[in-house]
């Protein structure tokens, strides 16, 4: 029963007018017009049993007629399809071999012809699937915890979706000549935590909101779907337990995704030397009892980069890394992705992969941080802009920028509770003015 009240439950979404169930109430005997009181009309003239007779003996031997024919004609197709046409190996069928061919991962075909295009498309979003133990977890009144790890409960609607899309493409329309990208990350309680106890709190759907905002761009941005790619990876150290950001192999995967859809050589971890960082205490660490501490992972690359920072006095200063190697355990270690968050970092590359001339402008908050690094495999330069400090040091706006530093694409990547919250989205637009 609809939990309407009784004085608008009849409407006409409850009302079946369709053609079918018009067809069906006429035909009900209550319903028709005729001098018998209802009862099925007949024929008074009624044919004798010889007549019925023959009649039902032609039926058949037409019908016998009919499916000889029929075998006929599927024998012969069946004859011609197992002597020409391309063999299948025996044992595989053509629907999983299809089925196969569409789940291709795409980092082990390094020239992306196996991306399959349904990981990429903004209109699909596969459901992650967390390891479940059936624990129960604790509402702390911040945030959520379960398994020692917290998770940000997410309020953000379609509606807020949309608002967001709207705002990127009046971006969009002022960075004329230049390629114009969309990520919106979502956290870790859309990867994380299992359906059964997402039903249980109070947040909503993080898939159903990102995919509002990537329909409501226009032509002139082209959103990066993340989400598929951390869905796949949902059951590895994508985000940290204690602290609201996700991890760096997290953020791997978003480039991943990032190089997939401009059809770019990603970088291979593999290639590139890991560090680490124990004993990282996040955000969540002082809000709740009970949380694991964490390990922070980064990738020195097998180049060069030079990193020039812009920080909050205005002042430049060079490095030679895109990562803080001194930093330490403790709650500022998510600090060592370029420095923690400064108003401008540019890096320059050396990567064998980055194009000449090709140079990208992001703009970010927090979660920027740890995907940045992994763009100078692919540029030249990349011009690291946080939506939060940037017009303090900087006599230019964004478009002005741009233009006298020759950038080509532009990327706006914004976590999804940043991308729906109104005074972010105030901060970006300050960066045109």
């Amino acid at each position: 029963m609809s939990d309407r009240n009784r004085d608008d439950y009849f409407n006409l979404d409850n009302f079946d007018e369709s053609l079918d169930s018009r067809e069906y109430r006429r035909r009900q005997p209550n319903r028709r017009q005729s001098n018998y009181g209802g009862r099925p009309s007949y024929n008074k003239r009624r044919p004798n049993r010889r007549n019925r007779t023959r009649t039902r003996n032609r039926i058949i031997i037409v019908t016998c007629f009919l499916l000889i024919f029929a075998l006929l004609i599927t024998l012969i197709v069946l004859m011609f399809k197992g002597c020409g046409g391309k063999k299948t190996p025996s044992g595989v069928s053509t629907d999983i071999k299809s089925k196969q061919e569409t789940t291709v991962d795409p980092s082990s075909d390094p020239n992306n012809t196996a991306v399959g295009n349904n990981k990429l498309d903004k209109a699909t979003f596969i459901t992650a699937q967390p390891t479940d133990n059936n624990s129960t977890g604790v509402d702390s009144g911040v945030i959520y915890v379960w398994n020692k790890t917290g998770f940000e409960l997410f309020g953000g609607s379609e509606e807020s979706g949309r608002t967001y899309a709207e705002t990127i493409n009046g971006f969009a329309g002022k960075l004329t000549g230049m390629n114009v990208y969309s990520m919106i990350v979502p956290n870790h309680t859309e990867m994380g935590l299992p359906e059964r106890l997402k039903s249980q709190v109070n947040t909503n759907s993080q898939a159903d909101n990102i995919k509002a905002a990537y329909a409501a761009m226009n032509s002139s941005v082209t959103p990066i779907n993340a989400y598929n790619y951390l869905s796949e990876h949902c059951n590895e150290y994508i985000y940290f337990k204690s602290d609201h950001h996700w991890t760096g192999l997290g953020s791997y995967y978003a480039y991943k995704a990032f190089a997939d859809t401009l059809g770019l050589k990603p970088l291979d971890l593999k290639s590139c030397t890991e560090q680490t960082i124990a004993d990282f205490t996040g955000t969540f660490y002082s809000l709740a009892d009970g949380l694991d501490t964490d390990t922070v992972h980064y990738w020195q690359f097998p180049y060069d980069v030079s990193m020039d920072i812009t920080n909050d006095s205005g002042e430049t200063i060079s490095y030679e890394s895109p990562y803080f190697d001194g930093e330490d355990s403790g709650s500022l270690s998510y600090g060592v992705f370029i420095y923690g968050d400064n108003p401008l970092t540019v890096m320059r590359s050396s990567s064998e992969n980055a194009q000449s001339g090709k140079k990208i402008a992001v703009i970010k908050e927090s979660y920027g941080n740890a995907f940045v690094p992994y763009l100078t495999n692919n540029y030249e330069e990349t011009h690291v802009i946080d939506l939060r400090s940037f017009r303090d040091v900087s006599s230019d706006d964004l478009v002005t920028y741009c233009k006298k530093n020759g950038i080509t694409d532009v990327l706006f990547l914004n976590g999804v509770m940043s991308a729906n919250t109104p005074e972010q989205l105030d901060k970006m637009a300050g960066l045109f003015n």
